[in-house]
């Protein structure tokens, strides 16, 4: 019997599972294998930090951000004293896998198909990839990280199957040559409804390939349409396609992660995607590892309660970033003259200061006062109409 069984073994899984061997514990770290997730593939240097993650796990390092607005203005933002890192998730998340694996953890490949609990225990049944058979992880606890519209948790958690979500696709390509539009050094970022209706497109480098894609809540957007109409908008349409991914991503924390006895959820499956900017890697690796805090808590406990730790230890480190970047969404995304206004809000140098020192660091930065006062003023003077759109 295994201490935990982790399904799931993207970012939020894999660090779970590593936390956990690493704590003295036996796990079973169960994946699909294969599958990759439509992802920008942007990290903080906060993550590297905080998940020891080598330098050589990036392929570029971002220094600038660009924000387009509808009517095509361009605010280039630099990231000061910093920068974006950009990995891609078809190499990223096998590297934390294996690692997982040589800390001590059991690997299985296949499919998670529900939980028995024949003597009171869980038993995690699979379907194995190479058999097609059914397979039994006896376990003490369960980590549900099997992404959005987690079936561990739609299976076990109350409220799984009502988190909001954003539809995203992407299309990994040749990087082109440097050109007047394309940066293989800078982000760019699409706020046009006609790209997105509520959220906004991007263009990533990674080095010698891109990620290029969109999202949206809407079910009637076609989101191969609009990428394909970002690609020759971003002069890119020539470029070789070599990937295309989709999937849905949570932008809301589910209100309760555990289901009271032995499941616990993390990553996606917790709903722990950031709103507004939709950054999911960070965010995951934190929920794999409050969720295995929560497991080891509750193992040396003997009291379910102790599971709840995995909740409360992320919302009290992140719940006031969460809420300030769900009211920037709903206050800017809601229309084009809205997020033509956020543009125009970019220019603001406490703005791009600001911005970026809390994306780094992952912390509202407190340090100054009277430029929190400025943004807040400019903010509501663009949200009322005060400033024009095109005011710089």
């Amino acid at each position: 019997m295994y201490d935990v069984v982790v399904v799931g073994g993207g970012p939020s899984g894999a660090t779970a599972a590593e936390d956990l061997v690493r704590s003295g514990h036996s796990i079973a770290l169960l994946d699909r294998e294969g599958r990759i997730k439509p992802c920008g593939g942007a990290i903080p240097p906060r993550l590297m930090q905080d998940f020891h993650i080598g330098e050589e796990q990036l392929l570029t390092k971002v220094t600038t951000a660009r924000m387009i607005s509808p009517t095509g203005r361009r605010v280039d933002i630099p990231i000061e004293n910093g920068y974006v890192g950009m990995v891609d998730r078809k190499d990223f998340d096998p590297f934390l896998r294996e690692r997982a694996v040589a800390a001590g953890a059991e690997y299985f490949t296949g499919t998670f198909v529900r939980i028995d609990r024949p003597e009171g225990n869980p038993v995690v049944i699979y379907r194995d990839k190479a058999t097609q058979e059914e397979r039994e992880l006896p376990c003490k606890l369960v980590i549900g990280a099997d992404g959005a519209k987690s079936r561990v948790g739609q299976a076990e958690v109350e409220g799984a199957d009502k988190v909001p979500l954003v539809f995203a696709y992407h299309e990994i390509i040749k990087a082109p040559e440097a050109t007047d539009t394309y940066d293989p050094m800078r982000c760019d970022v699409i706020y046009d409804g006609a790209i997105s209706p509520d959220f906004y497109g991007w263009v990533f480098p990674h080095g010698g390939t891109t990620s290029v894609g969109m999202g949206s809540e809407q079910s009637s957007v076609n989101l191969k349409e609009a990428t394909a109409a970002l690609r020759v908008a971003s002069g890119l349409d020539q470029c070789e396609t070599l990937r295309k991914e989709g999937a849905p991503i949570p932008l809301k924390p589910m209100d309760r992660w555990d289901n009271g006895k032995d499941v616990v959820l993390a990553g996606d499956a917790a709903g722990v995607v950031a709103p507004s900017s939709g950054e999911g890697i960070y965010y995951a690796m934190v929920g794999g590892r409050v969720a295995a805090t929560a497991c080891a808590a509750t193992l040396a406990s003997g009291r379910v309660k102790d599971l709840k730790l995995a909740r409360k230890l992320f919302m009290r480190e992140h719940k006031t970033v969460f809420r300030v970047l769900a009211s920037m969404q709903n206050a800017y995304y809601r229309s084009d003259d809205r997020r033509e206004r956020f543009v125009s809000l970019c220019h603001d140098i406490d703005v791009q200061r600001l911005t970026f020192e809390a994306y780094m660091n992952k912390k509202l930065v407190k340090a100054r006062p009277m430029a929190h006062l400025k943004i807040g003023v400019k903010n509501l003077a663009h949200l009322t109409g005060l400033v024009k759109a095109n005011h710089v």
